[in-house]
């Protein structure tokens, strides 16, 4: 079996998620449909087939399946992590960030007589951690749904994708507490941001959402490269409003019966029935 061609398109589709300018949990829920596509792909073809050899069933649970695993794993656990970051000075969020780092440092340890066997590039126990029907029911794997069918998972298969998953998070986590100690540092002492507004947001919060998130999509705040989360907290600033968490309401909006504009279509109207009584 060749996976090739699934590989790179998988790829190619996430290269581009990643360089969009949507915030990050749009990107870790829309990474989450796309890799979830991608496995059920590798799973009808896995399911009730049988390899040409052990060598290749090894392979295929030992480096192939894990690399779009780790992906489903990474993006839910991102998704976690971000919607429940505070938002509030960059101590409190680096403290948070840190950890959540250290959390995904357990995982090392309580697994690491194997995580050393992986990282070494070791094979000696390969036939009974890579071959399907050797299951160890004691493994603190991830408990998704693609891992019940037998006939698509090993021993360990989950636990390497785990290892990916969990690496590639802790380099993201890193990245963002040293921006944030960077913005820290480079902060000046006193910013128009520091002044407080004496304007008040008196609407709904989910009507200010729904028009943070048709600016960014317009594009109208700095090309679209400002993320919600930006201006968010701008907003929030400026208007004297906590407007919790955004991206759930965003959901919410999103799954409205009628119309999922309501707020913009209001202003719409109001606008238009000023510029009328005006004409008059």
């Amino acid at each position: 079996m060749k996976y090739q061609k699934l590989l790179s398109g998988f790829e190619t589709q996430l290269d581009a998620l990643e360089s969009g300018s949507e915030d990050i949990l749009f990107k870790a829920e829309s990474g989450i449909v796309l890799v979830e596509r991608a496995i059920r792909k590798l799973q009808t073809e896995i399911v009730n087939k049988t390899f040409g050899s052990q060598e290749d069933e090894i392979y295929f649970f030992k480096h192939i399946k894990p690399q779009i695993f780790s992906k489903l794993i990474y993006y839910v656990k991102l998704f976690n992590i971000e919607s429940k970051r505070p938002r509030g000075n960059e101590s409190a969020q680096v403290k948070y960030l840190q950890h959540q780092i250290g959390k995904l440092q357990i995982f090392f340890n309580d697994n690491l007589e194997f995580y050393n066997y992986y990282r070494r590039g070791a094979m000696s126990l390969d036939k009974q951690y890579f071959i399907r029907g050797k299951r160890d029911l004691r493994l603190p794997l991830e408990s998704f749904h693609f891992l019940i069918d037998e006939q698509f998972s090993t021993c360990h298969d989950g636990t390497v994708a785990t290892i990916m998953a969990y690496d590639m998070l802790i380099v993201y986590l890193r990245r963002e507490v040293d921006n944030l100690n960077n913005t820290a540092i480079e902060s000046p002492k006193s910013t128009p941001m520091e002044k407080p507004s004496k304007l008040f947001w008196t609407g709904s919060k989910t009507d200010l959402i729904e028009l943070l998130y048709a600016l960014q999509s317009s594009g109208s705040i700095n090309s679209g490269t400002t993320d919600i989360k930006e201006l968010a907290s701008h907003f929030e600033h400026f208007y004297n409003i906590d407007l919790g968490n955004y991206y759930h309401t965003f959901i919410e909006i999103r799954s409205r019966k009628n119309s999922r504009t309501k707020f913009l279509d209001r202003l719409i109207k109001m606008l238009n029935q000023r510029m009328e009584s005006l004409d008059e």
